[in-house]
């Protein structure tokens, strides 16, 4: 879904048009819910509308960047799948449960471990030391590898075999409890064929400019990327990280996409406006 200011929520579902235009400047949203005192423009291209300062502030408050190690909620460690040969480690609070991998577009994911956040923290830093995976992927390596997946058993078995070298290893914090496997794939939430697509041939939309619509059918969307079948053939990918900001109003079927589009890049091994009616 999206959700707009104000709180109001848009649902996406398979199989809908979707239409929208982008109108005047991209404008800072904030930090920490409140709004940014300048109104300041953001670059369109840029995958958090705001600007330096209320970056800073919300910063600030983030538990990825250690801003409040005395958290007191249950954290997971977790392995998140993206592809052959692509995966992170990371951490999520407990609580939220697969929220966090279904906003990141993890294809597969299994948990590892549970504990206080900075056990959590301590273990998520020696399995990316021990095992060679990162903490972050860029989603432009994740949509360039969606198109063209293994099958779900080859999914679950490159996780397992990650998930046992992960819990052999000496060295984790002795606060985090070890979660036995079991592998969660999202294919089909994604709107995923069994071996992922659809590919984008038609690229990704990375900006909107004052004007600019685009207009498609959803058949699928994985983390903030929406697949969209255009007219004429084709499937594009629009990244809502870049919706943010804008004032947003709904635009017909026949508009078209006339927005800059990138070609997706080929990697190996909410949206948000103001209060209006509905662009679908």
């Amino acid at each position: 879904m999206l959700r707009w200011e104000g709180g109001r929520r848009s649902a996406l579902a398979y199989g809908t048009d979707i239409g929208f235009r982008a109108v005047g400047e991209r404008r800072c949203v904030g930090a920490r819910g409140n709004p940014c005192p300048l109104r300041a423009v953001v670059p369109g291209r840029a995958t958090q509308a705001r600007c330096a300062e209320c970056a800073r502030l919300d910063r600030a408050f983030s538990v990825a960047a250690d801003g409040v190690p005395d958290d007191p909620r249950t954290y997971r460690v977790y392995l998140a799948w993206f592809g052959a040969g692509l995966v992170k480690v990371g951490i999520t609070a407990e609580e939220r449960g697969s929220r966090r991998l279904l906003e990141q577009g993890a294809v597969a994911f299994c948990w590892l471990g549970r504990g206080p956040l900075m056990a959590a923290r301590r273990t998520e830093e020696l399995l990316r030391a021990a095992l060679g995976v990162p903490d972050r992927v860029a989603y432009a390596r994740k949509r360039g590898v969606r198109a063209e997946l293994p099958a779900r058993p080859e999914r679950a078995r490159e996780l397992d075999e990650l998930y046992r070298r992960a819990v052999a290893l000496d060295g984790w914090a002795e606060a985090l409890e070890r979660v036995a496997f079991e592998a969660v794939d999202h294919a089909e939430e994604f709107g995923l064929g069994a071996r992922g697509g659809p590919a984008p041939g038609g690229g990704v939309v990375r900006e909107l400019v004052d004007g600019g619509a685009v207009a498609g059918r959803l058949v699928a969307a994985a983390g903030p990327d929406l697949h969209l079948e255009i007219a004429g053939g084709g499937a594009l990918v629009v990244d809502t990280r870049v919706l943010v900001g804008w004032e947003l109003v709904a635009a017909g079927a026949g508009a078209g996409v006339t927005v800059p589009v990138q070609a997706v890049e080929v990697a190996g091994g909410g949206g948000g406006g103001v209060e209006q009616d509905g662009l679908f």
